[in-house]
């Protein structure tokens, strides 16, 4: 897996990735402490907004910004985007109004729609091998457990020496650290054969994932690991601290878990995916996840919640979260041309945090109103129904190099 390490270009690319999601985990602490610093006990409803902001702009903002990316080149694009990441970041500490944070998270996490889509479109140019790109996608999946394990210990080190709203500079110098690594590197910026008007550019990645078999089955799948993860992300506080009557360390102990999983898949996916299809792999994922949500629900209705149960539910659903998210690259990778492959990840940014704007809410809204029991059961349900929409839409017999190709619409 290390070997994709040799290339300069992608090292310095995953380097850029890795720093700047350690400082994106330093402001996610500090913004914590901030709202409630600002909001006192409704803390938890300024977080609430706060992440319904980002995933609205995830979801609005990724299209717009691959039609617009598409006409520039793509390094200087990307150390824009930087750019406005680390000025926000340092505005961050001024902040004395909630009404700011709603406007310079917005600010921030446009940027990140703009610039995800593209960084994720830039490593199959850098590495055209299958393999070799399977091996960067796990080392990104890597990134992201290694940085949600390791952020929360970095924050509360860095707590002990200095106030929270100084490690808003980290995240800043973490941006800026990003957009110098990519400035040092050469990156390729196909252009499409033809000039197309802002409404093909707008659409056109939507339009091909949509037109595309595997990446409608991409699009289930997603549902499933959105409807498992949100019941994670959102319910282990109230799991741990509610339900089993444990302490914030146990809080961090369960989500580790999850961690763990996620871990354990990214590291065994390379070899598995060199022999095995990635229909059968991610499908398999995804039967992992909802059979421990399912496994958990009935423990719980017989026996009531535990906690050993609850952590082996947890490892099991971060294996299969993450044998569902780490080989979608390749599916988006097969399914376009080197020139729209911005718009087509751009498009699963897109409709995958769609999905996460679904299960987020209606995580916690079954926990708070009906019970934990309900709550799996009823995250179970919308990622069984994600599971047999991809079946239905992505066949098993699929041929994976032909890129798909859409004719553009008329221009309105």
């Amino acid at each position: 897996m290390l070997n994709v390490l040799k290339n300069r270009t992608y090292r310095h690319l995953i380097a850029a990735q890795v720093i700047a999601l350690m400082g994106t985990g330093l402001a996610t602490v500090a913004l914590a402490l901030l709202a409630y610093d600002l909001a006192g006990d409704r803390a938890g409803l300024v977080l609430g907004t706060a992440l319904t902001i980002k995933m609205i702009s995830y979801v609005t903002i990724a299209p717009i910004a691959s039609a617009l990316a598409e006409t520039r080149p793509r390094r200087a694009w990307l150390v824009s985007l930087d750019v406005i990441r680390a000025a926000v970041a340092l505005a961050l500490p001024f902040v004395d109004q909630i009404w700011q944070i709603y406007v310079l998270i917005f600010m921030l996490q446009a940027s990140s729609a703009a610039f995800t889509p593209a960084f994720q479109a830039s490593i199959p140019d850098v590495l055209p091998d299958e393999e070799d790109y399977t091996n960067a996608l796990s080392l990104s999946r890597l990134a992201y457990d290694l940085e949600s394990l390791l952020s929360p210990a970095l924050a509360a080190a860095l707590l002990t020496v200095m106030a929270f709203g100084t490690m808003f500079f980290g995240t800043a110098l973490g941006f800026i650290a990003s957009a110098l690594l990519v400035l040092s590197i050469t990156l390729p910026s196909p252009k499409p054969a033809r000039q197309r008007g802002i409404y093909d550019r707008t659409t056109r990645g939507l339009r091909l994932y949509l037109n595309t078999p595997r990446l409608r089955g991409l699009l289930g799948l997603s549902m499933v690991a959105s409807a498992t993860g949100a019941m994670v992300i959102v319910n282990t506080v109230v799991l741990v601290r509610s339900e089993l009557g444990l302490g914030e360390n146990m809080v961090a102990l369960v989500l580790a878990s999850f961690g763990a999983g996620s871990m354990l898949a990214a590291l065994a996916l390379p070899r598995l995916l060199s022999h095995t299809s990635d229909r059968r792999v991610m499908s398999a994922g995804a039967l992992l996840a909802l059979a421990a949500l399912v496994l958990l629900a009935v423990q719980t209705q017989l026996t009531g919640l535990s906690l050993p149960p609850l952590l082996i539910a947890w490892l099991a659903i971060g294996v299969g979260y993450s044998t569902i998210l780490t080989p979608s690259g390749r599916l988006l990778r097969r399914s376009a041309q080197a020139e729209d492959r911005p718009a087509v990840f751009a498009a699963q940014f897109t409709l995958s945090h769609g999905c996460w704007l679904v299960t987020y809410p209606m995580a916690g809204w079954l926990m708070s109103r009906f019970g934990t029991a309900p709550a799996l059961w009823g995250l179970t349900a919308l990622g069984v129904a994600g599971v047999l929409y991809a079946w239905h839409q992505w066949p098993a017999q699929d041929q994976p190099e032909q890129p798909n190709k859409v004719a553009p619409p008329p221009e309105p």
